[in-house]
């Protein structure tokens, strides 16, 4: 195993250990540290905040995991795709049901979709922990939104420095935290991890959003 795969694993298996929401949690951060909204990182903002996670990189792993996820030419990571590369490989079974879910409740097209669109369509009857009887179904239902609802406090999850986004009817409040796909994805990649077999996958995923 090369030294950017080792580093992968190292940091993959830090996000598994956390649970459904580990990789989402970290994409958030590192989307965070990317203030200026380039979409990319550097070596050095790469090593600092995995250093804030307690993974200790070098110079040359820090430099050889930019060259790896450096589509420009500007030693700098693409960082959608270095996250893409951070999640759990999962067949394409899985990979379409996950998107089909996203379809259904993205009724605009426009790639978001809230909280409350969740809210009103999710089920946790299929959830793991729901079957084992360790959550109820209630307890699943929140515990999945408040992955998403504990975003940055600028009324869209994951997105980047900007203005307050406002809620269309009532200006005056921030509007309703968002969901994207790639944070639909960060969320069920992990989740897919505890889940054997892709027939109980789609069959959660199923049941969940009623596909």
């Amino acid at each position: 195993m090369d030294t950017v795969d080792s580093v992968m694993e190292r940091l993959r298996a830090q996000c598994l250990s956390r649970g459904a929401s580990g990789i989402q949690g970290l994409a958030r951060f590192f989307r965070r540290l990317d203030r200026d909204g380039s979409r990319s990182l550097d070596a050095g903002e790469l090593r600092r905040g995995l250093a804030e996670l307690g993974l200790v990189l070098d110079a040359a792993e820090a430099d050889a995991v930019c060259r790896r996820w450096d589509r420009d030419g500007s030693g700098t990571l693409d960082l959608e795709e270095f996250l893409r590369a951070l999640r759990p490989p999962m067949s394409q079974a899985r990979t379409a049901v996950i998107a089909a879910a996203f379809a259904k409740l993205d009724r605009s097209g426009d790639g978001v979709v809230t909280v409350e669109d969740l809210r009103g369509v999710y089920s946790g009857r299929a959830h793991p922990k729901v079957r084992s009887g360790e959550w109820t179904e209630e307890e699943a239902l929140r515990r999945f939104l408040d992955t998403f609802e504990a975003s940055d406090k600028d009324g869209q999850v994951g997105s980047r420095a900007g203005p307050v986004l406002r809620h269309p009817r009532c200006p005056s409040q921030p509007a309703p935290p968002q969901v994207t796909l790639a944070e639909f994805q960060d969320y069920y990649s992990s989740l897919s991890a505890s889940v054997d077999t892709d027939e109980e996958f789609v069959a959660m995923m199923t049941s969940a959003w009623r596909l």
